[in-house]
């Protein structure tokens, strides 16, 4: 099941707003950079593949907008956009690699006419997004291999076709699954603050026509105690080279209480979204969001305005919880440090 959730028209990048989901299907158009921008840091759009997709567009996008007049103009508009979108939120590291891609795209090229250029930034924003769709659909393939007939699986967060180019990670196994036929049934953590479980990824799973039951974040391990759960597949906004990863707040007390159950615990995440500048898991920058997150809801407040609150949006989880890493590239087993070094050819 494909989400069609982006659309591009050359001179418009069009999204669908996942803060209005499932009441609403309201399209933002973005025609500059600094709408881009905005909802990238504002999560009108958010999950690490599509952020990295949406940024490539924002570089199109500025460098449409203005009128260029030599390859040294191109070049202050391009530096211009990485720039302003690298700030947009600290922790996926897909924006990055999105970002680094087009640069190095637009070096590579310099000796093209100015319009050339522009066409192939835009057919590798194109690009991206096609990728990602692939990527997804073989990491769907290796994933559903560990789902069979009877199985209760947790998902924490949204990790579907919102998350990415329109098919998914964690839920794209799900898909998969679904289509081969298996029997199974999914809990779906609410993901407080902003319940994109609740409000994304239910949503996706009732389009697909796959069973789900929602849950609270904190009915999870007595859920695990009683064997109704007995698999939990996860996303991830970055994995580095020990095979650590950030993810959702959340995951790592989910990993935790997996752990303890002796329940299988699958991350699920494209190449893209791997960091092997960073050792360990501990060097993954994690953002803090603003209160108001958590004190309101849909702007009616539900604690005290005045509390003092903390809002780290993701967590880490280390390695020794983790029991497989499925990529496009293939099933990653432990010891992952090894593995990963293996199946990215790191020497």
């Amino acid at each position: 099941m494909i989400i069609k959730h982006i659309k591009w028209n050359g001179c418009v990048l069009s999204v669908l707003d996942q803060k209005m989901l499932p009441l609403e299907m309201r399209w933002i158009k973005c025609r500059d950079l600094n709408k881009i921008f905005l909802i990238i840091r504002d999560m009108n759009i958010r999950g690490a593949p599509l952020i990295g997709i949406v940024a490539a567009f924002g570089v199109v996008l500025h460098i449409k907008k203005g009128r260029i007049k030599d390859i040294f103009t191109f070049d202050k508009r391009i530096n211009e956009a990485v720039e302003v979108l690298s700030k947009s939120r600290p922790t996926a590291i897909n924006l990055y690699w999105a970002l680094d891609r087009m640069k190095k795209v637009f070096d590579n090229n310099r000796d093209k006419t100015l319009n050339e250029i522009v066409c192939i930034l835009e057919e590798e924003a194109l690009s991206i997004w096609q990728e990602d769709i692939d990527m997804s659909h073989k990491m769907a393939g290796f994933g559903a291999d560990f789902i069979n007939d009877g199985d209760g699986v947790l998902t924490h967060c949204n990790a579907g076709g919102l998350a990415t180019g329109g098919y998914g990670t964690a839920l794209g196994v799900f898909f998969k699954a679904k289509e081969n036929g298996v029997n199974f049934l999914v809990y779906v953590d609410e993901t407080r603050p902003v319940l994109q479980g609740a409000r994304l990824t239910a949503w996706e799973l009732k389009q697909a026509g796959i069973k789900y039951r929602l849950i609270t974040d904190n009915m999870s391990g007595f859920l695990m105690k009683q064997g109704r759960i007995n698999k939990v597949f996860v996303g991830a906004d970055r994995i580095v080279k020990n095979g650590g990863f950030a993810n959702k707040i959340g995951t790592y007390s989910v990993a935790q209480l997996a752990k303890i159950h002796n329940i299988p615990f699958y991350v699920v995440a494209p190449s893209t979204s791997f960091d092997l500048t960073l050792s360990s898991e501990g060097e993954i920058p994690i953002e803090e969001r603003d209160s108001k997150e958590i004190i309101f809801f849909n702007n009616i407040s539900i604690a005290p305005v005045d509390s003092n609150v903390e809002n780290p949006a993701f967590d880490i989880t280390p390695p020794s919880l983790i029991t497989v890493i499925i990529t496009e590239k293939g099933v990653i087993n432990s010891p992952f440090q090894e593995n990963i070094a293996k199946i990215f050819k790191l020497k």
